[in-house]
């Protein structure tokens, strides 16, 4: 059975041989062969020729080595202060004369799907693209006064991405589509449920109307406690949700929906075994522990790491015990 194989399996809600691992980089530990890959469509950020990093709508993105690399926007260089002032600023850049099938081939041309799933990712996102706009402060200020502006907003970026999707989706064929907006924190969503219905997840779900009209299941990657969320996102189609971290009550999500929702993570980044000095027995037990808890029976990828300083000797070493202990525990779970 290929990696591919055994994924859809879990996808497809049935019991999978072994526990694959979500995320693989190629290359980065021989024994794990990627399970799915998307083909990398370069059209919404870019560099300068001044090293800065920007989407196509000029914000700044600064990366942090605390992150691994990570990329938030530039604190206190946000480009829009006044929401009704939107059409003076974001423009959306021309997509006339791209060569759709060139640029899909292209991406897919060192993807062999024969052995890997293909994920699709829809461009943009709309809450996070808000926030991006705008900071957190005026961005919710924004959603909560001036709504019917957030909302035209919304249906101009929804025209751009859709774009995109709509002349890539027939040419890449992807096995599964992949949205993303984080709209909690740790501790809480960021904004009303009713908030959320009203404002955003009209665009969730017009975003997956292309993987629904194709039969095709949606990924969903939010962070946060966003599990509020997780009944609207199934009817557009969310059969899988990453990185359902742990601030979520992962148990009582996993018994209520079984393995009509495959969860991808539940894995603790920021407890004990993220902490400078984490022991190996620690490491390896806390993957056996997430395995042994969410596993059974299918349902469920492995997606965990420490996150740090790539560059820090220690950050690697446990990041070396995960993979160690995912690879033999993982592949012998099911031979039980």
């Amino acid at each position: 059975m290929t990696e591919k194989e055994n994924f859809m399996r879990i996808v497809n809600g049935l019991e999978p041989e072994w526990v694959p691992r979500y995320g693989v980089i190629p290359g980065q530990d021989p024994r794990f062969k990627p399970a799915c890959m998307s083909p990398m469509i370069s059209m919404l950020r870019h560099r300068d020729p001044d090293g800065v990093f920007r989407d196509v709508f000029g914000v700044e993105y600064t990366p942090t080595e605390s992150t691994g690399g990570m990329a938030l926007p530039t604190p206190g260089r946000f480009i829009l202060d006044d929401i009704t002032k939107w059409r003076d600023v974001i423009k959306a850049p021309s997509l006339e004369g791209y060569d759709w099938e060139k640029i899909a081939t292209d991406a897919m041309k060192n993807i062999n799907r024969d052995e890997v799933a293909v994920g699709m990712g829809a461009p943009g996102s709309y809450f996070q693209a808000l926030m991006a706009f705008m900071g957190f402060t005026e961005g919710l200020c924004a959603m909560y006064e001036e709504p019917e502006e957030v909302m035209a907003l919304m249906d101009y970026l929804g025209n751009f991405y859709d774009t995109i999707t709509r002349n890539l989706i027939d040419y890449i064929k992807p096995d599964i589509f992949s949205i993303a907006d984080d709209t909690a924190t740790a501790l809480n969503p960021f904004i009303s449920p009713d908030m959320y219905r009203e404002l955003i997840k009209p665009f969730h779900a017009r975003q997956c109307s292309f993987a629904q009209e194709r039969g095709i299941p949606v990924n969903m990657h939010n962070c946060g406690r966003c599990e509020d969320s997780i009944d609207d996102w199934r009817e557009f189609g969310v059969r899988m949700w990453n990185p359902a971290q742990v601030m979520n009550d992962l148990p009582a999500i996993k018994k209520k929906y079984g393995n009509s929702l495959v969860l991808i993570g539940c894995w603790d980044s920021s407890g004990p075994v993220g902490w400078p000095g984490a022991s190996e027995e620690l490491v390896r037990s806390e993957v056996r522990r997430v395995i042994d808890t969410y596993a059974v029976g299918g349902g469920f990828m492995f997606w965990g790491s420490v996150c740090g300083d790539k560059a820090d000797p220690e950050v690697k070493q446990r990041g070396e015990w995960i993979s160690d202990e995912v690879y033999n525990y993982g592949h012998a779970f099911y031979k039980h």
